[in-house]
């Protein structure tokens, strides 16, 4: 009988091991198949030549990140606007979750229901339709500034789309108005879980609904808060490149370069791939690092990881 039920359970667990195959498929093929072209770092690639011993040089294109002033200096400042834009994210890392939480002490469940989808909406247009949005309203002759002329408020166009002022914070607001609908979802999901009995208790005792926000609702999403700070400080050097891609131009270059973006330009601009390629492994490795220290700072603050 025993045996029974451990062959029972064997096969159980081979049928619940398939239903994952196609995901773990998927990540080989998306995810661990293209670390295959980490070998053209050590290589003197060209295109459309394939690869070849005689074109082997080691770590050469690593050195040649920091080998004279210039490249350290252009490394440097594509640094430092990484770090600034994911240091402003991680910062106002909490407004998803403050929004999540006015957004559930919202009573009126048609209102309510309005609200999430038109914040959760723009996650899903593409960068390219957010620049042509922004272009069509701060543009030199987009609405603000026309508004601003016809009534004498300016006497010249304000160049929004061109300055590199303030560009850190004007990309995180158009960041927070793309995602954060869609972020405060995980907090949302995390509110439902409260028991009821504990708001009950609350109002019962006399608790005002600030009150029940800051002992009950805040303190009860704030694992979660934090699972998810330590996740994006773990991706502190993925900036990703599509927003940035599409807002740069020859006057906010310096500005809004990320390290993902200068990894592209590299590539595609002046066909630097192998050196693209060496910069790529380095964030990579610091990423891994990253990640592997915030969750030994998890189990330390939680006492649990989150990998």
């Amino acid at each position: 009988m025993k045996a029974f039920f451990s062959n029972k359970k064997k096969v159980r667990g081979f049928k619940e091991f398939l239903y994952i195959v196609p995901f773990l498929l998927l990540v080989l093929l998306f995810s661990y198949y293209p670390l295959y072209g980490w070998v053209y770092a050590f290589f003197d690639y060209k295109p459309p030549f394939p690869l070849s011993w005689d074109k082997f040089v080691g770590f050469k294109w690593f050195v040649s990140m920091v080998e004279n002033d210039v490249k350290r200096r252009q490394l440097l400042m594509v640094l430092r606007n990484t770090f600034a834009m994911s240091g402003i994210s991680l910062i106002f890392s909490w407004f998803p979750m403050i929004f999540a939480v006015f957004l559930n002490e919202i009573k009126c469940v048609p209102f309510k229901k309005v609200v999430q989808t038109v914040t959760t909406l723009p996650n899903f247009i593409s960068w390219v339709l957010v620049y042509s949005i922004a272009y069509c309203i701060f543009n030199s002759t987009g609405v603000v500034n026309a508004i601003g002329m016809n009534l004498g408020l300016i006497d010249t166009p304000v160049l929004f789309l061109q300055s590199s002022e303030h560009l850190w914070f004007k990309m995180w607001l158009w960041l927070t108005w793309k995602n954060a609908g869609w972020a405060a979802i995980m907090y949302i999901a995390a509110i439902s879980g409260i028991d009821e009995e504990l708001m009950e208790a609350a109002k019962v005792d006399g608790a005002s609904r600030m009150k029940i926000i800051w002992h009950i609702t805040i303190p009860s999403i704030l694992p979660t808060y934090f699972v998810l700070v330590m996740l994006n400080l773990a991706n502190f050097l993925s900036n990703g490149m599509e927003q940035y891609f599409v807002f740069q131009n020859a006057f906010n270059k310096d500005a809004i370069q990320v390290l993902d973006l200068y990894v592209y330009n590299l590539a595609m601009g002046s066909g630097g791939y192998s050196l693209s390629t060496a910069i790529s492994i380095l964030k990579s490795v610091v990423s891994v690092i990253l990640l592997c220290a915030t969750n030994k700072i998890s189990r330390l603050i939680r006492g649990e990881g989150f990998i």
